[in-house]
Order: C-alpha cells, then sequence, then structure tokens
C-alpha cells in the first residue's frame, strides 16, 4: 500500500495561515512605533479611543503585508526565506490574499477615520498604497533604491500614532519618521550582505546584486554615519529626556562599530566566518529600533508621574 504525502498544496489553510498573510513580526513593530507615537504625544487621548486607533492601525499594517505578499507571490516562491509563506506555498491563493488585503485596508481606513480623525486615517491610507504601489509594485524590482525610498512605508505609524493624539504633526512626530526611515537601509543591507544568493536568484535589484557588496557595505556606513544625528536629536526635543539620550548615545556607539566593522572587511574574511560580522550587525539593528522607540516610552511614563527629568 502506497503512503499518502500531505503538503503544503494538498492542505486546506487554517487561522495560521491567514495570520502570516498579514506579516505579524511587521505589523508587531508597526503597532509598538504607533503607539509610542500616541502616548508620547503632549495631547491625551481617551484610552478607548488610543486602543481602537492601535487596532484599526494594526490591521492597516496587515493589509500591507497581504497586498505584498499577493504581488510577490513569483518571488517569494523561488527565494529561501520566503519560499514557506502562505501564497508561494499554495496554502493561500493569491486571489484570496489580494481579496483580504483590498478589504481590511479600507476597513482600517475608514475605522481609523471614525475612531480618530481624518488626517491619520488619510496617513494610515498613503501608508498602505505607498508600502503595496510604490515600493512593492514600482520600486522593488526597478531599482537598487527600492528599500531607500521603500523605507518611508514603515516610517510612518509613530508619525500616525501622533495624528490620532494630536490632529496634526510635528517636528517630534517628523524626526520619529526620519528615524525609521534612515534606519531601514541599514537594516536591509546588512541583511542583503549574508542574503545575496537569495535577491540573485529572484532577480531583485538588491544594492548587493547592482553594484556589490563593496559598495553596499560602504553604503551600510554611510548610513549609518548619517541616522545617529537623527537618533540622538530626537532626545532634545519635547518627548526627549535622560532615559532615551542616554540609551541613544549606547545604541548609536555599538551601531557604528558595528558598522565601521563591516565595512572593513574584504569578502574573502567574510566568507570565511561565514559573515558573523554582518549577521551581528542585522541582528543588532532589529533591537536598535525597539529600544529606541521604548527609550521614548519610559521617559514618557515617567512624565506622565511627574518625575522631573531634567
Amino acid at each position: 500500500m502506497s503512503e499518502t504525502h500531505i503538503t503544503d498544496f494538498d492542505r486546506e489553510a487554517g487561522f495560521g495561515d491567514y495570520f502570516a498573510l498579514l506579516k505579524p513580526r511587521v505589523m508587531s513593530l508597526v503597532i509598538f512605533t504607533a503607539l509610542v507615537g500616541l502616548i508620547v504625544a503632549p495631547v491625551p487621548v481617551h484610552p478607548v479611543v488610543a486602543l481602537c486607533s492601535i487596532l484599526f492601525i494594526a490591521i492597516g499594517a496587515g493589509a500591507s503585508g497581504a497586498l505584498n505578499m499577493w504581488w510577490d507571490a513569483d518571488i517569494d516562491a523561488v527565494m529561501k526565506r520566503t519560499a514557506k509563506r502562505p501564497v508561494p506555498s499554495g496554502r493561500v491563493a493569491a486571489d484570496e490574499a489580494l481579496a483580504i488585503g483590498v478589504a481590511l485596508s479600507g476597513l482600517a481606513v475608514v475605522m481609523l477615520a471614525l475612531a480618530a480623525n481624518l488626517l491619520a486615517a488619510g496617513l494610515l491610507a498613503f501608508t498602505i498604497f505607498f508600502y503595496a504601489v510604490i515600493y512593492s509594485m514600482l520600486l522593488k524590482r526597478s531599482t537598487p533604491q527600492n528599500i531607500v525610498i521603500g523605507g518611508a512605508a514603515g516610517a510612518f505609524p509613530p508619525m500616525i500614532g501622533w495624528a490620532v493624539a494630536t490632529g496634526g504633526v510635528s517636528v517630534e512626530s517628523a524626526l520619529m519618521f526620519a528615524l525609521i526611515f534612515m534606519w531601514t537601509p541599514p537594516h536591509f543591507w546588512a541583511l542583503a550582505l549574508f542574503m545575496k544568493s537569495d535577491y540573485d536568484v529572484a532577480k531583485v535589484p538588491m544594492l548587493t546584486v547592482t553594484h556589490g557588496r563593496r559598495v553596499t557595505r560602504n553604503h551600510v556606513f554611510g548610513y549609518t554615519l548619517s541616522l545617529a544625528p537623527v537618533a540622538l536629536g530626537i532626545g532634545f526635543t519635547s518627548i526627549g529626556g535622560p532615559v532615551y539620550l542616554a540609551t541613544s548615545a549606547v545604541l548609536n556607539a555599538l551601531f557604528l562599530k558595528g558598522a565601521w566593522t563591516v565595512w572593513r572587511r574584504d569578502e574573502p574574511a567574510a566568507e570565511a566566518d561565514g559573515y558573523a560580522a554582518e549577521r551581528k550587525l542585522f541582528r543588532l539593528s532589529l533591537s536598535y529600533l525597539f529600544l529606541h522607540f521604548g527609550a521614548l516610552l519610559v521617559d514618557a511614563t515617567l512624565k506622565s508621574f511627574g518625575v522631573e527629568l531634567w
């Protein structure tokens, strides 16, 4: 009697597959940075309004992820890092992912407008459009600057959170946007340095593919140098404080040191140790953003309890 092998293409999608379609890891970062943007704003927000707003921002982020997976299913299928995603693995049909993405986009924008204000909803709508259309459809497959320009999509959430609270934008929300925007290229290029073969196979014009690893190393170090003053500058605004400033100083010193190490290395050295320095820099970049926004949250919490920070 022959054995029956059940593959991803043979079984029906479950809740976990649909949840994975929304890119929960990316969604978690969106939720956190949007929440911090809302909390550090100078205008208090009713807890119910805040909870609903963060929920709809999260749904909007999930919608972007679903639309991205629908569009990128062909290249996801040939990249080891993404081949097991719901659409390329066949667990969720492409047209189903599209329908879910469009439906959730409309729901998130309309409900955020009702729960908060039109500016916040407009920023969320533009973020979804930017990620799904400008980045995924137009930039990702056409230019090595895809990550640089496309980084704006991931940088909007704290600005949206700020808009929920204040109904406007400010220097502070613009700097939170700039922090994420400037962090994105060295974060993804550090990954691309040791995942170059994936982008080669998928024919995605990542900088490592179009210009090589040497140029990519130069860019990683250059963007890290530009990132540091932006990050530290936030500490001298109304949302900054000693906790943030100390955290940022340490993190940027470590990030600069890691980028310097990556910049100095040649390919034989990197290949010899399996791109250890590049992997270390990528791991550091993951905690870099979380700890910056976490420090802003700590300073805001201390201020709310009347603790004199300066």
